[in-house]
């Protein structure tokens, strides 16, 4: 047998071995396993040095490699509903049995898994050591990288007589915070029938994530003196992450300011299920937790 085929042999082995865990119930056992074997094919993928595999092969296992940490991820978080199921996770043995052979379109529309430090020899067995492992991990502390900038706007003029207000957004409570991609917020000021009164404002990308709380320290300049905005309109706050699976970026939740609540200091609102209600009709809490939007609000009069 050749090197390669023994290779081959050994990748399908962990495989197998890793979804007898999963349908067995042994997560823990299952989700060591799953991120092992995605980091070999990772290896392998990064290698310059070897002509074992040709590019498209390479690509194949790069994607492989995205399917497992996907799983493992998700039974990491077991509340999420749009998780990457055991049974779509079945359909890659074949393909990784037999890549030397397999020519067709890979099951599932995802990308390889970003480029990584490759780990030494036996580096495997400690990942919990990882720094890569503990973005992963709700829990942990990770800094974001610095990625799109924002639309966020500068303050507007003062207007004697007249109030402008900077809301700074400090942190979200999510208990799936750990596993959120390049969060960030939309926030938009919107009257009682759901229309703009204001320019919609991206933060950047979240700083950190703390335990269960994604922190942004970010100010947003409302685009509209509270003079000109009528009382039932309310301000929103859309909280979006991006979805490797489906390849784009989801609200994962919403909170809204109404305004007989602004006032200055700190302020923490409720969380709601998506999609975004502009108009407040039908709203349903995104947890029975004590899990919140923390702001805090400064008001600018000119007199």
């Amino acid at each position: 047998m050749s090197d390669v085929n023994k290779t081959l042999q050994k990748w399908h082995a962990s495989f197998r071995k890793g979804t007898d865990f999963d349908s067995w119930g042994q997560l823990v056992e299952a989700i060591d396993e799953y991120q092992i074997l995605a980091r070999q094919l990772q290896k392998e993928v990064q290698s310059t040095n070897s002509s074992d595999f040709t590019e498209d092969q390479k690509k194949t296992l790069g994607k492989i490699a995205t399917c497992l940490e996907m799983r493992s991820g998700s039974l990491q978080c077991t509340q999420t509903t749009e998780e990457f199921k055991l049974e779509d996770l079945k359909k890659l043995e074949s393909i990784i049995k037999n890549l030397l052979t397999f020519n067709k379109e890979f099951p599932f529309d995802v990308q390889p898994v970003p480029l990584r430090r490759i780990l030494a020899p036996g580096e495997e067995e400690n990942l919990e050591l990882e720094e890569e492992d503990a973005a992963a991990v709700a829990g942990s502390t990770e800094a974001f990288p610095t990625r799109a900038p924002g639309t966020l706007l500068p303050r507007l003029p003062s207007e004697p007589g007249m109030t402008l207000l900077t809301i700074r957004i400090d942190k979200i409570g999510l208990k799936d915070a750990g596993q959120c991609i390049d969060p960030y917020m939309t926030v938009s000021v919107k009257d009682s029938n759901g229309v703009d009164f204001n320019p919609t404002q991206d933060t950047p990308v979240a700083t950190k994530k703390e335990d269960i709380y994604i922190h942004f320290s970010m100010d947003v300049e409302i685009q509209k003196h509270l003079e000109k905005i009528p009382k039932g309109a309310a301000i929103f706050f859309e909280f979006k992450h991006y979805k490797p699976k489906k390849r784009f970026t989801s609200t994962k939740c919403f909170a809204f300011l109404e305004m007989d609540e602004i006032k200055p200091g700190p302020i923490v609102i409720e969380l709601y299920k998506k999609p975004t209600d502009f108009r407040r009709k039908k709203l349903q809490l995104l947890t029975k937790k004590p899990l919140y939007l923390h702001l805090h609000q400064t008001l600018h009069k000119d007199s």
